[in-house]
């Protein structure tokens, strides 16, 4: 029985050694908890509104203050014109706008029937039709007021127009998220796991020792990477385009660049992530939690950012795909051009810079 309790204790020993791995095997089932059980949400909240009021009536006025009051929706933008409708899909990111017609009120009162138009982003498509049901169920509440008020059977009509995606395909949403995910396992875990291999079965100290700078000896390692990334994003995009009718309506020298951006930044983190791995495992681990999980669940590709807590919302700003996924669905979906993805390309590059200076600088060139 001793020996047996010797033999334990050196196996917790073996554990409490490993840093990363008591922090991976600690904060991961937190990481889990938090993010299923009170971050992660299906439902649709504080989607930002934009109104087109040609009424400016009472009935209008009324759904719109009905609409901002609720936990759904933030009524942000007020436009003027029809054209306007256009430049703030462009330029903002609203996920509704709500047009009244002109002569709203009087048209319920005295025709009985007046028509309202929901235009939304249906670049996710599931979304877009939350987002349909809730403003429809607001403004029906407010058609059997009115019904109950005059007792007569009133009529608002109600449109609804899923813009860039009137067809409703999933394949819109997932594609430009799948493409960030798929650039990033590429990138940063396999290049983070081929360095820790090196550390781990000593070949590293042959490459340092060699008459290659460590310069070269981590580019030589970081270049077939980026090739095969390369390769895989010309291949997701034609997959896209010819397999599932996913569309490139906006400049494709400009997704290549943004590309091509976001690689650097991938390859950067998987530089830093094998300057402090030893092992492969470790690599693995760490890419995991610090990259794959937020990358499915923080980045945009399955839950809106907009739903989730303030400080996840915070968290997501510094994830590269977040960036990615964005400005490759400007680029792709709707059309938009270089103008419009200015900010993500900023963004990215400055964390290429910033990542790439990090990971040189904690290199190291002497093993312990």
């Amino acid at each position: 029985m001793k020996q047996f309790l010797v033999f334990v204790r050196k196996e917790f020993y073996h554990i409490f050694r490993d840093t990363w791995t008591m922090i991976i095997l600690l904060l991961l089932p937190i990481l889990l908890l938090v993010l299923f059980g009170y971050a992660l949400s299906t439902e649709v909240r504080n989607t930002e509104v934009a109104v087109l009021d040609l009424s400016k009536d009472g009935a209008s006025q009324k759904i719109i203050g009905l609409l901002h009051m609720s936990d759904y929706f933030n009524v942000t933008y007020f436009l003027d014109s029809p054209q306007e409708i256009h430049e703030v899909f462009s330029d903002e990111s609203p996920g509704l706008v709500i047009v009244f017609s002109e002569n709203f009120y009087d048209n319920i009162v005295h025709g009985g029937e007046a028509s309202v138009q929901l235009l939304l982003d249906g670049t996710d498509p599931n979304t877009a039709v939350n987002i349909s049901h809730y403003a429809t169920n607001i403004i029906m509440g407010y058609q059997q007021e009115l019904q109950e008020i005059f007792s007569v059977p009133f009529q608002i009509k109600i449109t609804p127009r899923f813009l860039y995606n009137p067809e409703m395909r999933s394949s819109y949403n997932f594609v430009p998220g799948v493409m960030g995910m798929i650039l990033m396992l590429v990138c940063a875990m396999m290049t983070s796991v081929s360095i820790a291999r090196e550390k781990e079965t000593g070949t590293m100290e042959i490459l340092l020792v060699s008459p290659m700078k460590p310069l070269m000896i981590i580019f030589s390692k970081v270049i077939p990477y980026f090739f095969l990334s390369c390769i895989n994003l010309v291949t997701i995009l034609f997959l896209a385009v010819f397999l599932l009718d996913v569309p490139i309506m906006g400049s494709l020298m400009t997704l290549i660049v943004i590309s091509l951006i976001y690689i650097f930044v991938s390859l950067a983190l998987g530089l830093l992530i094998s300057s402090v791995a030893s092992t492969q495992i470790v690599a693995l681990l760490i890419s995991g939690m610090a990259l794959m999980m937020p990358v499915m669940y923080l980045s945009g590709m399955m839950f809106p950012i907009e739903n989730m807590p303030l400080f996840l919302q915070f968290i997501a700003q510094f994830i590269p795909a977040t960036w990615y996924i964005s400005a490759a669905k400007k680029i792709m979906i709707k059309g938009l051009g270089f103008s419009s993805i200015i900010r993500e390309t900023v963004v990215l590059s400055t964390m290429a810079v910033v990542l790439i200076s990090i990971s040189f600088k904690k290199f190291k060139i002497r093993l312990e």
